[in-house]
C-alpha cells in the first residue's frame, strides 16, 4: 500500500491542554514503520488526544511534532484516522469512498477503480448502492475504513475503532485492520480493550494522566509490565475505558 515516504513520525516534548488542565504533558515518542503500536491507558490519559495530535488535527501547546523530511513538498500526506463513531455522507457507501478520493485530490479518472477495490477489501461491495446511514454500525465502521483503504495510506490512525460494536461485527473489523497491517500500512491504534491489544498490537505505548510511562513489546506488557501503574492497569485497578 506504502512506499513509505513519510515516517519516521517524532515528537519533541510534546505538550497540550484545556484550559488550566494538562492533557498532554513533555511526550518524546518516534513511531517508526513495521510493528502495529497500540496505546493504552486509562480513562482520561490522553490517547485520543495523543493520536490527534499526531495526526495534525490538534496542534501542540509546546513541543514539535515532525514528520520524515524525505515527504515530498506540497504532496498529500499518506496518513488516515479512523474514529469511534464515524461521520458519513447522505450518499451511497460507493460515493463516500469516491468523496474521500475526491478531497484527497485523486484524480476523476482513477476513482472508480479504487472505490471497487477499497469496497472489495472491507467486504462491502455488496452495499456500494445502499445509503450509508442506514448501514450497521458495524458496516458503516468498515465504510470508513474503505475511505482510508482507498487513499492507500502509509499510516493509520484508529481511535477506538470497535467500541462500540458487538462481537461479531468487532471480529469484521479486526479482520480489516490485520488487512491494512498485511498490506504495509503502520498502525497506531487506541483501544479500551485489553484482548484487542493483545490481539492486534506488536508494541505497548502506555500513558498515565498525560504522561508517557511505558513503550514494551506487547507480550512483555501483559507479562512483565515496567511499572507500577502498567501493573495496576492490566489487573483492573484502574479504570480503562476512553
Amino acid at each position: 500500500m506504502t512506499n513509505g515516504t513519510i515516517l519516521p513520525l517524532r515528537l519533541h516534548e510534546v505538550c497540550f491542554g484545556a484550559g488550566s488542565r494538562a492533557i498532554i504533558e513533555r511526550i518524546s515518542l518516534e513511531i517508526e514503520s513495521g510493528p502495529s503500536t497500540i496505546i493504552l491507558g486509562a480513562n482520561g490519559a490522553g490517547k485520543s488526544v495523543l493520536m490527534r495530535l499526531m495526526h495534525g488535527l490538534l496542534q501542540p501547546a509546546s513541543g514539535r511534532v515532525e514528520w520524515s523530511g524525505t515527504e515530498r513538498s506540497g504532496a498529500p500526506r499518506k496518513q488516515a484516522m479512523v474514529f469511534q463513531r464515524p461521520v458519513m455522507l447522505r450518499r451511497s457507501a460507493r460515493a463516500n469512498v469516491a468523496y474521500a478520493l475526491k478531497i484527497a485530490g485523486v484524480p476523476a479518472a482513477m476513482r472508480a477503480a479504487l472505490v471497487r477495490e477499497a469496497l472489495e477489501g472491507v467486504g462491502l461491495s455488496h452495499l456500494a448502492s445502499r445509503s450509508a446511514r442506514v448501514l450497521s454500525g458495524g458496516e458503516q465502521q468498515r465504510l470508513a475504513l474503505a475511505r482510508a483503504w482507498a487513499l492507500h495510506p502509509e499510516v493509520l490512525f484508529l481511535d477506538e475503532p470497535t467500541a462500540s460494536l458487538d462481537p461479531s461485527a468487532t471480529r469484521e473489523v479486526e479482520a480489516v485492520i490485520r488487512a491494512f497491517d498485511a498490506a504495509g500500512t503502520k498502525i497506531v491504534m487506541a483501544t479500551h480493550n485489553l484482548g484487542q491489544a493483545r490481539r492486534l498490537g506488536d508494541e505497548i505505548v502506555f500513558l498515565d494522566r498525560g504522561r508517557l510511562v511505558e513503550r514494551t513489546p506487547v507480550e512483555q506488557f501483559f507479562s512483565q509490565p515496567r511499572t507500577a501503574q502498567a501493573a495496576a492497569f492490566i489487573k483492573g485497578e484502574l479504570p480503562w475505558t476512553g
